[in-house]
């Protein structure tokens, strides 16, 4: 079967002129020349030069892996956060007396603290706010501040909640 072939083109071949077969074999030439080019070297080409502009970018960003790794390891080799107290009248009230803080009203609601405050120093509930977010994780879910007369005194209403672990 492949010897018909071959006995075909050759009867092809021999049939042309001189001519002819110059003009085909510059034009088989040509063909597999742009045929290599698009197959072969323009892929090369460009896809290296895609990757000369990525590299800084991915040795960047794998820069930022091995330091996020870095740091996954040092935080898996320290010993896990102990859970904070839970929220009661009692943590809450400790902790306002401690920092001569004495609300109004305190209502507790399954997880929720609702506190109340009249003629408060503001400096010192926002210090106690920012004790409990770091001490206990409970986070200021509502709050309002209004300004009193006196400089530096608000009444504050404020719903609080403890996030869990």
């Amino acid at each position: 079967m492949i010897e018909e072939y071959r006995a075909q083109a050759r009867a092809f071949w021999a049939e042309r002129s001189e001519q002819e077969r110059k003009f085909l074999t510059v034009g088989g030439i040509v063909l597999a020349v742009g045929l290599l080019y698009g197959l072969l070297i323009d892929p090369a080409l460009s896809g290296r030069e895609k990757l000369r502009k990525d590299l800084p970018q991915l040795r960047q960003q794998a820069a930022e892996l091995q330091a996020l790794a870095g740091e996954a390891a040092q935080l898996a080799a320290q010993p896990p956060l102990q859970a904070p107290a839970p929220l009661t009248r009692e943590t809450l009230n400790a902790g306002l007396s401690s920092r001569g803080l004495n609300p109004s009203n305190v209502v507790m609601t399954g997880e929720y603290a609702k506190l109340e405050f009249k003629g408060a120093s503001f400096a010192g509930v926002v210090t106690w706010l920012d004790a409990i977010r770091r001490e206990n994780r409970i986070a200021v879910q509502d709050a309002a501040f209004t300004a009193t007369s006196t400089a530096g005194q608000v009444d504050a209403s404020m719903t609080l909640r403890q996030e869990r672990q």
